[in-house]
């Protein structure tokens, strides 16, 4: 079980440091210049790239045998994502929980909840397409 822990915290961290950087762009440079909706739909397939190569990553280089265990791995690293999401970030944007959610425009806003479904499973889909079990 500590293997799938650390492994989780390595799919988090992965993925976490290139959606900060990218982030920092998104909201330096690319939202002033198209604005908010338009940014974070640019940034969403570059975030679902990132989430493919890292847990692409993982898969090669770590000896997990069973799909239960990468799935844990996705589920376990959604969990920190959002920590720090609900932590961190709400604290320094000032914002409640429920004002984050008000406030997702509602067509990227779905992008980034079935982007947040996809960074879940990722590590799965990955294990399945190397072991050859996709059924």
């Amino acid at each position: 079980m500590f293997q799938v822990l650390k492994v989780s915290v390595l799919y988090f961290a992965g993925v976490f440091a290139a959606g900060f950087v990218l982030g920092v762009i998104r909201t330096l440079w690319v939202t002033p210049a198209l604005g908010p909706r338009a940014a974070e739909l640019i940034e969403a397939p570059i975030m679902l790239l990132v989430v493919i190569l890292v847990a692409r990553t993982l898969v090669r280089r770590h000896a997990l045998a069973q799909g239960w265990q990468w799935l844990t791995v996705g589920v376990v690293a959604l969990a920190l994502l959002l920590a720090v999401e609900f932590t961190v970030v709400l604290q320094l944007r000032d914002l409640s929980i429920s004002e984050y959610l008000a406030s997702r425009d509602p067509v990227s806003g779905t992008v980034y909840y079935v982007l947040l479904g996809m960074f879940a499973v990722m590590p799965l889909l990955m294990f399945r397409q190397r072991s050859g079990n996709a059924a």
